[in-house]
């Protein structure tokens, strides 16, 4: 699976200026994403994704040009937001994380997908994962991710993916108060998911462990039955210093487990 896999929407070019153009529709169906979630993020998600937000102070009536936020988050630790066609595979993806630079795709869902969109778009890459990145320890566990991804042979990729998936995208964490709160951009930009990793009774929520995470089987295109938690947003630092590359050798060894009954195709 490549990170970008759509075959349902079509990446916007940029002009010789660098602007990507977007029609009313398009702008109106990113303000009703951005009014939806705003509630919900500020109820749910852990304080340090809303220090983010709050920093960006993203429009939230029109979709902003990566360029804009990339002026801000250069500033600010040093990464920009590069714009990528829908179709990026992982040596692409791992490349851009090491060079600093966040790809994001610049479509944005249709109406059919407002609740959760399989293929990345403009909200999710903007609004899920931009705020997070201003956070020093994502910003540097991404820089680490990257760099290893860029530098190890291509069946490692999944390997990878699957510890990014389970942090970066779709991770929880305990706060200050030890209550697990949802930090992943995968709920921060889906406002169905959102609400059940941080409610429901019915996923399982298992404290974060290297191993585990390597080779525990995912979806993209379901609610996610597992989750696992973060003692604190700096374990990140200490998963980017270990041996990932030792870690992903001996999960390779043990293998992956059974998928989750609620898996049928997993990666």
């Amino acid at each position: 699976m490549n990170r970008y896999t759509s075959q349902a929407y079509q990446a916007k070019v940029a002009d010789d200026r660098g602007l990507i153009h977007y029609t009313e529709s398009e702008h109106q169906m990113w303000s009703d994403l951005y009014r939806a979630q705003i509630s919900l993020v500020n109820r749910y998600m852990v304080k340090e994704y809303k220090e983010g937000l709050d920093h960006l102070d993203m429009p939230h009536h029109r979709i902003p040009q990566c360029a804009e936020i990339s002026e801000q988050l250069k500033y600010l630790n040093g990464w920009q937001v590069e714009p990528v066609p829908a179709l990026i595979g992982y040596g692409r993806f791992f490349k851009l994380l090491a060079d600093r630079k966040f790809p994001a795709a610049s479509f944005i869902r249709r109406a059919e997908d407002f609740d959760y969109v399989k293929e990345p778009d403009i909200f999710h890459e903007l609004f899920g994962h931009i705020p997070l990145l201003t956070h020093p320890a994502v910003a540097t566990f991404s820089h680490a991710i990257g760099l290893l991804g860029a530098n190890t042979q291509p069946e490692n990729h999944p390997w990878l993916a699957r510890l990014y998936w389970f942090t970066i995208e779709f991770g929880l964490v305990r706060d200050d108060n030890n209550q697990i709160m949802p930090m992943g951009s995968g709920l921060a930009s889906s406002p169905t998911e959102l609400q059940y990793a941080a409610t429901s009774e019915e996923p399982q929520r298992l404290d974060f462990d290297v191993m585990d995470v390597l080779t525990t089987p995912y979806r993209i295109d379901i609610q996610q039955p597992i989750y696992y938690v973060l003692e604190s947003i700096d374990q990140l630092l200490e998963i980017a210093n270990r041996d990932l590359l030792a870690d992903i050798a001996a999960a390779k060894r043990i293998g992956l487990k059974k998928p989750h009954h609620k898996l049928a195709k997993a990666c």
